[in-house]
């Protein structure tokens, strides 16, 4: 666990001491981030964190380190790479499922459509799986050099990865949550921890 710090030297020295990084969920990323003002529903920010975990991203990013986005963490991935954020879903056009489900962590309240061929489809194996959906914010625009590897079938993006990179992958529901009872979300973390011993 990396704690919240104001040098951002200090990126270099932690990142220096990892074999991957790990983003993990929270509250909702500053808006001026990307460029925008913000919404009337953004929740809380933390600009600190969003500062310390955008800096590690970064580094990581140039360094081809193993890196796994959940939640929270695909936004913070996505932004650091220059792509936006609904700050809101109500920003999405259409109709839109619901994303903050009142269930159990393990229970997989909505349908997302895995992208064949996509690292995430090689992981899991499958090409449709049910997730658990905790979030009002979402990848808007994937970033530059970045795909897509899911979505709900509201059309909300649900995974990105860097083809560019070994491992990097960004996914939007909570796979922590649901390992126990769903082998696909226990393996997303085998695969994590493989790539990060392998180098």
């Amino acid at each position: 666990v990396i704690p919240v710090f104001e040098d951002m030297a200090l990126a270099e020295t932690y990142i220096g001491m990892i074999d991957g990084l790990l983003l993990s969920g929270g509250g909702d990323i500053s808006p001026h981030l990307f460029g925008e003002e913000p919404h009337r529903k953004l929740g809380a920010v933390d600009l600190e964190r969003d500062m310390v975990e955008m800096e590690l991203t970064k580094l990581a990013l140039e360094r081809d380190l193993p890196l796994f986005a959940i939640c929270r963490g695909i936004q913070v991935l996505n932004v650091t790479a220059g792509g936006t954020l609904y700050q809101d879903l109500s920003q999405h056009s259409g109709e839109v499922l619901k994303h903050r489900q009142r269930a159990a962590g393990w229970y997989g309240s909505h349908t997302i459509k895995v992208v064949e061929g996509s690292l995430l489809h090689k992981i899991i194996g499958k090409s449709v799986i049910h997730v658990n959906s905790y979030h009002h914010q979402a990848v808007r625009m994937p970033a530059e050099g970045f795909v897509v590897s899911a979505t709900s079938l509201d059309g909300i993006i649900e995974a990105i990865e860097s083809p560019r990179h070994k491992f990097v992958l960004g996914v939007q529901f909570h796979p922590e949550m649901m390992w126990r009872r769903h082998p696909e979300a226990a393996a997303l973390f085998r695969s994590f921890v493989e790539a990060c011993r392998d180098g």
